[in-house]
């Protein structure tokens, strides 16, 4: 895995896109590109660029968008995903530090992701890796991605969690509310909830899972799973786990509606050091992401939070923990 130490105040993007055409085409070949419930934006790198230079960031952190790029064929999910790394891990080299990318793995094929894995991180020197919350029914925590998790465990991975659709949906719903306006929050709950009951963060503890949308379901949640497990554990139902040990370990992003009470609650599950900025390019548009930008970052400090971490610092220390 790669190691880059940012320049010291880089405003640091933990949440962006890229949309190669070779994704695309893939995408469109299966007839999958409405899959998510919502268009799939265009993207360039001269656009990305141009955004990051308007928006003051110097580092954008670049990963596959839903959906998944499975579409019955291992072998092909393996090759799709395979351009999509070889792409980012070009598009990093030619524009130094201003790139970095988490890399995609051909799940649900728990073989085929590791493969991808170690060529990613070990040949391209990608920064990471990024997990769908779901690969067509199979989320993070299940037992068949332990393999994938020890691995990325002895990598010391950072993994950047995303939300795909549901493997069981109401497409007459979705039609009419957008998916990501409420199930994408619910979905990344209910995979790191998974993760938590299996002990995964605890029992991995090299990793660094960062979580989407700030925290997306999760600060409600949270009190509930803990009043039930109580329960379920002397009807045999669970284990006995420490949510609180596990949940300590994950980051969170600030893409989405990062509004003051967001951020307050969000600050009742983690510490200001495991908080960074993201901004969801190019799934909204330039201008308004700039314009949440400059809000956040005045209103972080009435939260105890300091702007340079979390635009800065706190990314520096997450891909560098010792430096």
């Amino acid at each position: 895995m790669a190691s880059f130490c940012f320049a010291a105040g880089a405003q640091i993007d933990l949440h962006s896109h890229m949309i190669p055409d070779s994704y695309l085409e893939a995408v469109k070949a299966h007839g999958m590109e409405m899959d998510e419930g919502f268009p799939i934006p265009s993207w360039s790198a001269d656009a990305h660029l141009k955004f990051m230079d308007e928006a003051g960031i110097q580092t954008s952190v670049i990963t596959m968008p839903a959906p998944q790029p499975y579409f019955g064929d291992s072998a092909e999910s393996a090759a799709v995903c395979r351009i999509f790394n070889e792409e980012a891990a070009a598009l990093k080299a030619l524009h130094p530090g201003r790139f970095l990318f988490c890399a995609a793995l051909p799940l649900p094929d728990v073989e085929a992701a590791i493969k991808e894995a170690e060529y990613a991180l070990e040949v391209l020197g990608a920064d990471g890796v990024k997990l769908a919350t779901n690969s067509y029914g199979q989320y993070l925590g299940d037992e068949e991605l332990e393999p994938l998790m020890a691995y990325l465990n002895s990598r010391k991975a950072v993994i950047i969690t995303h939300p795909h659709k549901p493997s069981a949906v109401n497409d007459k719903l979705i039609d009419t509310v957008p998916l990501a306006s409420y199930e994408y929050l619910a979905e990344t709950t209910r995979a790191i909830l998974n993760m938590v009951a299996h002990d995964v963060l605890v029992r991995y503890p090299e990793l660094k899972v960062v979580v989407p949308h700030c925290g997306s379901f999760l600060p409600n949640a949270l009190p509930r799973f803990k009043g039930l497990l109580p329960v379920m554990v002397k009807q045999g139902y669970m284990q006995p786990i420490d949510v609180d040990a596990n949940i300590a370990r994950l980051y969170f992003d600030l893409a989405g509606a990062a509004t003051d009470d967001v951020i307050e609650t969000l600050l009742t599950i983690t510490e200001p050091s495991h908080i960074l900025y993201g901004s969801d390019y190019p799934y909204v548009a330039a201008p308004a992401l700039i314009g949440a930008k400059k809000s956040l970052e005045a209103r972080l400090p009435s939260h105890g939070l300091c702007p340079e971490d979390v635009l800065s610092n706190n990314a520096n220390n997450l891909f560098n923990p010792n430096k």
